[in-house]
Parts: C-alpha cells; structure tokens; sequence
C-alpha cells in the first residue's frame, strides 16, 4: 500500500511540474498561456529546464500564430476586420514586454521585436472603419441604431482615442439612443413637511442624475425638459397618497413588588434588622408612530398609456419608557430604579419624524426604478 502511495505521489509530482513549466498548455496549442506560465516559472526559478524549452517552443509558435491570424483577417471580406488585426498586433506586444520583463527569457529566445508602427496603422483603419458603420446607423434615426452607433463610436475612441469628432459623436448616439424621462416632483400636501420633502426629491435628484450613464436612460426635471425642448417618451409621477406623522401611543405597565429579607435598620443592641419591603411600580412606553405610502405612476407620454405603477410604504416608530414608584425604593432592582430616575425623553419633530419614514421608500424607489428601467 505505501508503494502504490509513492507512486502515486511521483505521478502528481511529475504532473505539477510540467504544468508548471507550461508544457501541457504548449501540447494542446495553448501557445500564449504555455509562454506565460513559462516566463512566470523563469522569474522565480531562472535555470529551469524544462521552462527554457517551453519557452522557446511556445513564444515562436505563438508569434507565428498571431502573424497568421493578422494576415487571415486582413484578407477576409467581413466588416470589421481591423478590429481582429488590432487585438492581435496587442497581443504580440504584450507577449513582448512579458519577456522584456524576464532576463532569463531574453537570454533564451533573445530581444523580443515589437509591432508599434504595424498597431498604429490598423489601429487608425479599426477606428475609422467603425466611426464610418456607426455615421450610417445614425442615419437611420431609431433608438436601437443609435445603440450600436454608440457602442461603435466607443471602440472607435478606444482605437484611437479622441478620432474626429467622435466625443461629440458619443453624445449625440447616446441621446438617440436614450429614454427621456420627465420626472415630476414628489407632492406632499403640507407646508410644515416640505423642507422634508425637498430633502426626499433632493436625494431622488442625486441617484438619478448617477444613474448609470450606459443604461440609457435619461431623467429631466419638467424645467429642464421644457428649457431644452426635450421631447419626452415616459412621464413619472411620485406623490404620496396618504401619510401619518406622530400618532402618539402611552401605554402604562403598573407591578407590584415585594422583597424579603431587607435590611431595614438596627435595634438598640445595634442588631440588624430585616422585613419585607414593597413597592408599586409603574412603567411608561411611549411611542410615537409614522408612516406613509408613495405612490410611483410612469406613462407613455406619447400615447398616455400606463406602463407601470408601484405603490411603496414606509414606516418608522420612535420609542421611550420611564417609569415611576411609590412605596419603598429598597425594593426596586438596580435598573428599575435606573428608569425611575429617566425622565420623559421630547420626542424628534414632526419634520425629522417625517424624513425617518421616507427613508424606506426611498430604497425601495430606487430598486422600482433600476427594475423598470433595466430593459431599456
């Protein structure tokens, strides 16, 4: 039994160690990683052996490979072409600053060569080829056009970063391409909450104004829109339909309590003396209780047609107990006697009461806008 051990232990070890060179990846043509995981075994261990030959095999097969798949694209006939030389050309200069970066390497397969003129050129014919389809897409005046237009426009400047006019070119396909939503004030009827509300919208302002720029989807206050002539496909309306604050509720807890055995004075021998004591105890819970319901209603603004409601609640109790005594102190509990000498706590205002319950619906506004909006 412990031979069979032995051998088995030879086996993953031998198997270890030629993974670890890289030759198992180089067998099954794996070029470009058997070339890495040889350079990273000849940085920590210069003189091995078995690396230096995956080394050696793999950086010409995989030079070789890309150069192959670099004249193959630019003899093809389909669109975008460039795009596949580029990423190829990089890959041949990654595969060059990895060996760069190994003095072992270099030693073995010597200075690599790097194609900067040859990526610059596709580079240049790649951006151009996509600016030129996304131009003609644009053309075409829909919004699922004016997407692709916008992700064309984004590998042109990936490709050469700032091409033409392509910056601007990104915000015009964007705005094509993205839902424009009027968004109107949360209404809340009262004067005494609006600094609340206006606390409220100025955070639903914040997310959306973040939204996530690639989502396309734009939200106007209905100023702005009208300023700018926006020509709006969704109209969202949140008000609330019904909201509390400060329902007050004082529930009163009376105990009556005894304790045996307490130490009550001395006689005149100076003997201790013990009795029962008592004592009626009565606590006080305080809690004051408000709460609302937003309501979040979006319509087509062309057709008028509803395309979602969603109603949202939220809550908030504050909370407070005192308690008071008559009778005998001796026999209340160190934290009984600790709330008898609490005193009533004020409670918050009703427009922090207010701003406590909207919290909730706040969370729960923002998760109905992402899951509505996620489609678009």
């Amino acid at each position: 039994m412990r031979g069979n051990q032995l051998i088995l232990l030879s086996i993953f070890v031998l198997i270890l160690h030629a993974c670890s060179s890289g030759t198992k990846m180089l067998e099954k043509g794996d070029y470009d990683n058997a070339f890495y995981t040889a350079v990273k075994r000849l940085k920590s261990n210069p003189t091995h052996a078995k690396a230096k030959h995956t080394l050696t095999a793999s950086y010409d097969l995989a030079v070789q490979n890309h150069l192959r798949k670099i004249e193959q694209a630019k003899l093809a006939i389909t669109p975008f072409k460039w795009d596949e030389v580029v990423y190829n050309y990089e890959d041949l200069n990654n595969i060059g600053a990895s060996l760069e970066s190994c003095p072992s390497c270099m030693n073995t397969v010597g200075r690599p060569r790097f194609y900067d003129t040859e990526l610059n050129d596709a580079r240049y014919k790649a951006a151009e080829e996509r600016y030129v389809a996304a131009n003609k897409l644009m053309l075409e005046r829909n919004r699922e056009s004016a997407k692709v237009a916008y992700r064309y426009y984004e590998l042109a400047d990936y490709f050469i970063p700032k091409y033409k006019d392509v910056r601007t070119k990104l915000d015009e396909a964007y705005y094509a391409a993205a839902i424009k939503v009027v968004v109107y004030p949360v209404q809340v009827n009262s004067n005494l909450y609006k600094l609340s509300n206006d606390y409220f919208q100025s955070q639903l302002d914040g997310f959306m104004a973040n939204y996530e720029t690639k989502n396309f989807v734009m939200f106007f206050r209905p100023e702005d829109a009208k300023r700018q002539k926006v020509q709006a496909d969704h109209l969202m309306y949140l008000s609330f339909d019904d909201f509390v604050v400060g329902q007050t509720y004082v529930k009163e807890r009376v105990e009556e309590i005894k304790k045996e055995n307490v130490l009550v004075g001395y006689t005149d021998q100076k003997r201790p003396v013990y009795s029962t004591v008592k004592a009626r105890l009565s606590i006080f819970d305080k809690s004051i209780s408000s709460g609302g319901l937003l309501d979040m209603s979006i319509i087509d603004a062309r057709t008028n047609r509803p395309l979602h409601q969603q109603k949202m609640p939220g809550t908030f109790v504050w909370q407070d107990s005192w308690a008071a005594y008559t009778g005998d102190e001796r026999a209340l509990s160190k934290e009984q006697l600790a709330m008898c000498r609490k005193k009533e706590v004020m409670p918050p205002p009703p427009q922090t009461l207010f701003l406590e319950f909207t919290k909730p619906i706040y969370s729960q506004t923002v998760n109905a806008i992402n899951g509505f909006y996620n489609r678009y």
